[in-house]
């Protein structure tokens, strides 16, 4: 099979097209015949040599695919060869075959294309894991979230809608971007022009937001905090800024604040699947009725995975790059 490998730590040239053996399904495990890939940050960070895969992953980038069964392992008993799939996985997507756990496959939402499926799992795994099962967001709370026209700033934008939240604010570093942010139903706000603590602030009558879902940490952590309404939430998914702050604790204690963080791809196959199941529940409804639609800003071939990167890293990209076989 066509793959792309990482030939060394590096830009987005070390992505090298190389043919390698179909994987063969173990126990519990589905082979998909790759239809398209999502391209996501953290596939920027294993190229960079700072997100190794988990223990036993496939060393091939991809963490989301969308295709057809090809064959499946034993003790699999609810896909069959040429159902049509897509799938959370701990590597390996960007080949034209890959195996995922049955437990993180789902059905290809009705209504959509292979492609945009393929942008589904990672994006919607990360938000509904962290809006609603550890946030608890809940009807009428607002919300702010960073990174408004990124993949997951675009599936948590639409989720929040659709489960009652309002308003929903978004930053974006343009105004073109921000302006994307409004037609997904959100207060679109350019941090580059604009202070996000203050337009909360101002926007709410000085109560601030519920939930804050972040993906740059740094200095955002303490404007995060200022943004947070009484028993608010701050949820950290990603550390585009830095590792690293200094902060004041005693809002943390007098509004009683809640700050976490977490990251999915370590997660155990069991704790996915849970994952999965509540999203075929809840949110799989939305996509058949196009309540919510995964956001596709380009399609490539899966060669062009250095344009794909490229693309990503430019931040010019709203939504999500998919790499189609």
């Amino acid at each position: 099979m066509l793959a792309i490998e990482i030939g060394a730590p590096g830009g987005p040239e070390v992505l090298h097209p190389v043919e390698r053996p179909v994987p063969t399904p173990g126990a519990g495990d589905v082979l998909g015949r790759v239809g398209a890939a999502g391209v996501n940050r953290p596939d920027i960070l294993q190229r960079l040599g700072r997100y190794p895969p988990p223990f036993g992953a496939s060393d091939l980038p991809g963490l989301e695919i969308a295709g057809i069964v090809a064959a499946t392992g034993p003790d699999v008993s609810r896909w069959r060869t040429g159902d049509r799939v897509c799938a959370l996985v701990a590597g390996g997507g960007y080949a034209e075959y890959c195996v995922a756990p049955a437990p993180q496959c789902l059905p290809v939402p009705d209504g959509l294309s292979v492609a945009e499926a393929a942008a589904v799992p990672e994006t919607f795994f990360t938000v509904w894991t962290n809006l609603f099962q550890r946030a608890g967001l809940r009807k009428g709370e607002l919300v702010l979230i960073h990174g408004g026209t990124s993949g997951i700033g675009t599936a948590a934008i639409q989720l929040a809608l659709a489960f009652g939240a309002a308003p929903v604010f978004a930053t974006a570093g343009t105004d073109d971007k921000r302006a994307a942010c409004a037609r997904l139903g959100a207060h679109g706000i350019n941090y580059r022009t604009e202070d996000f603590v203050q337009v909360v602030r101002e926007e709410t009558s000085g109560r601030g937001v519920d939930v804050v879902l972040d993906i740059v940490g740094g200095d955002y952590l303490q404007r995060n905090i200022d943004c947070l309404a009484m028993h608010g939430r701050l949820l950290q998914i990603g550390l585009l800024g830095s590792a690293h702050a200094h902060i004041n604790l005693t809002p943390l204690m007098q509004r009683r604040l809640t700050v976490t963080g977490s990251t999915l791809r370590t997660r155990t196959v069991e704790e996915k699947g849970a994952i999965a199941r509540e999203l075929e529940e809840h949110v799989w409804p939305l996509f058949a009725s196009r309540r919510v639609t995964p956001v596709v800003d380009r399609m490539l071939p899966l060669r062009e995975a250095v344009t794909a990167h490229r693309l990503l890293e430019s931040g010019e990209i709203i939504g999500k790059v998919v790499l189609t076989m």
